[in-house]
């Protein structure tokens, strides 16, 4: 459902990370944090690289088995990993997984996880939502957003309420899906932590990496979106933000 709710036929995603990990000419070795259901990581494995995609949902990792083969697909929390100690040459992080580190400890859990899996001069390439966005702006917010599309023969419809928790400095979602079929609606409560570039930049740098590119387009969820031999933007404005960060020297 949720790769019909979302599609990405031209595997949009993959091919920007991996324009991202060609262009700072990272070595072959990916883990794919938070891959859901495995598309980006395959996209990244027939590319040529070694991928792992991790996630937290065994529903998710077992549809990436059947559906996305390739890569090594394991079950890991971002908050905290462990798939061992410079096993990677980068760490690919999309569609604002890494907003799910709520607290800056979880924040902090997930950079030095980073830290320990990644082998000197390896990136973290993450791409996720713009907390600055919302800076003064408000129409993601108080409309309901709703979709329809088919899955499995079945019209489904997700309804999409958006909200600010500005104590918690979370974006909180409410999404209900429901269907043509008489099945019960289900609601999907989720939130993504709402990072400022200034802030994400801070954290980063605090854990080893030197920022290589942190702005807000193009990207794959842009309008316009990223097209092959787009240069990265200069601002960080815009409702995604987008980043390449190096770890530094031997840092542990």
């Amino acid at each position: 459902m949720y790769e019909a709710r979302f599609p990405d036929p031209g595997r949009l995603a993959g091919r920007w990370a991996e324009d991202c990990l060609r262009r700072h000419g990272a070595g072959p070795r990916v883990l794919d944090m938070g891959c859901g259901t495995g598309r980006d990581a395959a996209h990244l494995h027939t590319a040529g690289r070694t991928v792992t995609g991790a996630d937290l949902s065994d529903a998710m990792l077992e549809h990436a088995r059947t559906h996305h083969p390739g890569p090594a697909y394991v079950h890991a929390d971002l908050h905290a990993f462990d798939l061992g100690r410079a096993a990677f040459d980068a760490v690919v992080c999309l569609d604002s997984s890494l907003l799910y580190c709520h607290t800056n400890a979880q924040l902090d859990g997930f950079l030095t996880s980073c830290r320990h899996a990644l082998a000197p001069g390896g990136l973290l390439v993450a791409e996720m939502r713009n907390g600055a966005y919302l800076l003064g702006r408000t129409d993601l917010l108080g409309t309901p957003t709703v979709h329809t599309f088919h899955w499995q023969g079945v019209r489904h419809r997700s309804t999409t309420n958006l909200s600010l928790d500005r104590t918690a400095q979370l974006l909180r979602r409410i999404r209900v899906w429901t269907t043509d079929d008489g099945s019960p609606p289900v609601a999907q409560h989720s939130a993504w932590r709402l990072l400022f570039p200034q802030e994400l930049r801070h954290f980063l740098t605090t854990h080893g990496f030197d920022v290589l590119d942190l702005h807000d387009g193009p990207g794959p969820r842009t309008e316009p979106a990223w097209r092959e031999g787009d240069p990265p933007g200069a601002t960080a404005d815009g409702d995604r933000l987008h980043v390449v960060a190096r770890l530094r020297g031997t840092t542990r």
